[in-house]
């Protein structure tokens, strides 16, 4: 039936919304950007109302926000840059710096921001670091799915060949139609971040200390582990390993987070004593 649906699905969407010339100077407001910046937006209006709820300090909101902000761009495009083109970035360091060239990887960005977490409940003994964590992980497969509305507006981390007939033709790469991975992961994120809610809600204040954020891991990052499978890989090398990239990082991610699932089920007074 879906083929009388659909014919496949002609993408040449530009990446930017519009162009200017200031001075001079090319200037282009990008779809990615706004989608990334709108990201963080909603996920600092979430953690607004979960702070109004647990009755946490509302000035807190500013230094969790610029934490997180740092924390992202710059675990995210380390990511990039040391797990996928190490030659390279290890040769042209100062490319490292280079944010608005593109590069991020979400893998990389896990990395920091736990310890950056870490390093902010340290602090505030009222939010312990699974409890923070527990609500960042609340807002981010909602970035998670404007990030990837953002790669779909590129053009970028497409998937592999098909003849389905909601397959994707990007104009700007070739004329084959290919799956339409953005989509497949902008939409499995919005399910999760809905499911992740509901989650909370049934229990908030109550909710285990590192049981959402387990779900999280467990839940996206074996999506993605999936989800691999239907896209081209992202760097040659990749096409050598018997797993490419992105699925090897994914593992020990859903390790961690069936690992969290598990301790969350140990009685509150030894998660406490913890």
């Amino acid at each position: 039936m879906l083929a009388f649906l659909f014919s496949f699905i002609t993408w040449s969407a530009k990446p930017e919304i519009f162009e200017i010339n200031l001075g001079g100077v090319p200037f282009a407001m990008r779809w990615y950007g706004l989608l990334f910046a709108s990201g963080f937006a909603t996920g600092f209006y979430i953690m607004a109302k979960v702070f109004a709820i647990e009755k946490k300090p509302e000035k807190d909101l500013d230094s969790l926000f610029f934490y997180m902000i740092v924390a992202v761009v710059l675990g995210a495009r380390l990511g990039h840059c040391l797990f996928y083109e190490p030659d390279y970035f290890l040769s042209h360091p100062i490319e490292i710096l280079y944010v608005w060239q593109g590069g991020l990887a979400s893998h990389g960005a896990l990395f920091t921001i736990l310890p950056t977490l870490y390093f902010y409940s340290r602090s505030r003994p009222n939010q312990p670091f699974l409890w923070v964590a527990d609500r960042i992980s609340l807002t981010i497969p909602l970035g998670g799915a404007f990030i990837r509305l953002g790669n779909l507006m590129n053009s970028e981390i497409i998937g592999k060949p098909t003849d389905l007939s909601w397959g994707f033709i990007f104009t700007s790469v070739d004329q084959t139609p290919r799956h339409p991975a953005q989509l497949y992961e902008a939409i499995s994120c919005l399910l999760l971040f809905g499911f992740l809610i509901w989650w909370y809600s049934k229990r908030k204040g109550e909710t285990p200390h590192g049981q959402i954020l387990g779900l999280l891991l467990a839940i996206l990052f074996t999506l993605r582990f999936f989800y691999e499978f239907l896209k081209e890989n992202q760097v040659d090398f990749e096409s050598k390993l018997p797993l490419n990239m992105g699925q090897n990082l994914s593992i020990p991610a859903v390790l961690l987070g069936i690992y969290l699932i598990y301790s969350a089920k140990l009685p509150q007074k030894t998660q406490k004593a913890a």
